[in-house]
C-alpha cells in the first residue's frame, strides 16, 4: 500500500509541475504577443496656404571663396522653402504627448550631419532627438565658426567653435528638447537650425511630404515647427502596424 501511495504522489507532483510548465509558457505567449504589438507611422503633408514669400538674395562679398561657389547658382536666403503644390519644406514633425516608457526614451543610432557646404548649412534644419550624437562638418575651403544659440535655461549648453578647411567633425549632443538656432560669426549670412526633440521625428522636403517611423500603437498629439510660421498641432492615432495621417497647411505672411 505504502509503494502504491508513494506512486500517486509522484504521478500527482508530475502533473502540478507540467501544469505550471504550460501556465508559465502561456503567460510568457501573451506578454510576447503584447510587447510584439507591431508598430505603425504617421505620414502627411505640410503646405502653405497662400503666395511663398519672396527669398532675399545673399551677399557674399565678404568671403570671394563663397562668391566664386555660387557664381552659376545665386544663394538665397532658406527662411520659408517651397515646392511643388505649396509643399512646405524644413518643417520638423514630432510626437510631443502620448509617448511613453521606450518609445520615449530609445535613441535612433544614426548619426545626422551638418555640413558647411558653399558657405551654407546643409541641411538648413537638422532634426535629432535629445542625447543623440551629431556631427557638424565643413566641406569648405574657407573657414567657418559654429555657433549655436541655445537657452542656457533649458538645460543646452551654448559653444562655439571655429573649423578652418579640413577640419574634423565636430560631435556634439544636446540635454533637452529646443528649437536652436546656429550662426557663424565669419559669414554673418550663414543661418539655420538644430532642431531637438523626444522620441520619432521627420522633416519634411520641398514637396511638403513626412513620415515619422517607428511609432508604437497609440493616440499622441503631433507637432509641426517651422522657423517662420511656428508650431501646429494634430491629434492621431496609430493602429499597430497601421499608417495614421495627419497634414497641417500654415497661412503665408
Amino acid at each position: 500500500m505504502k509503494r502504491q501511495d508513494n506512486s500517486k504522489l509522484a504521478a500527482v507532483s508530475v502533473c502540478l509541475l507540467l501544469c505550471l510548465v504550460v501556465a508559465g509558457l502561456s503567460l510568457s505567449l501573451t506578454n510576447w504577443e503584447v510587447s510584439a504589438a507591431p508598430e505603425g507611422k504617421i505620414t502627411g503633408t505640410v503646405k502653405l496656404d497662400g503666395t511663398a514669400p519672396h527669398m532675399k538674395g545673399i551677399d557674399m562679398s565678404k568671403d570671394p571663396w563663397c562668391v566664386k561657389q555660387h557664381a552659376n547658382d545665386p544663394a538665397h536666403l532658406e527662411l520659408v522653402v517651397v515646392g511643388k503644390d505649396n509643399g512646405l519644406g524644413n518643417v520638423v514633425l514630432y510626437i510631443s504627448e502620448g509617448l511613453s516608457g521606450d518609445a520615449l526614451n530609445a535613441k535612433p543610432t544614426a548619426v545626422p550631419v551638418f555640413d558647411q557646404k558653399n558657405c551654407l548649412y546643409t541641411p538648413h534644419v537638422l532634426a535629432m532627438d535629445v542625447g543623440q550624437e551629431f556631427k557638424v562638418e565643413t566641406s569648405d575651403q574657407t573657414a567657418h565658426n559654429i555657433h549655436p544659440e541655445p537657452n542656457p535655461l533649458t538645460g543646452n549648453i551654448p559653444w562655439n567653435q571655429s573649423q578652418p578647411p579640413g577640419a574634423p567633425p565636430v560631435t556634439k549632443s544636446w540635454k533637452a528638447v529646443e528649437m536652436i538656432h546656429v550662426k557663424c560669426n565669419i559669414h554673418p549670412w550663414m543661418s539655420g537650425y538644430f532642431a531637438v526633440v523626444k522620441g520619432p521625428y521627420a522633416i519634411t522636403g520641398e514637396d511638403g511630404s513626412y513620415t515619422i517611423e517607428n511609432v508604437p500603437p497609440g493616440s499622441y498629439t503631433v507637432t509641426a515647427w517651422q522657423e517662420t510660421y511656428g508650431n501646429q498641432t494634430a491629434k492621431v492615432t496609430v493602429a499597430g502596424g497601421q499608417s495614421a495621417k495627419a497634414d497641417f497647411t500654415f497661412k503665408a505672411k
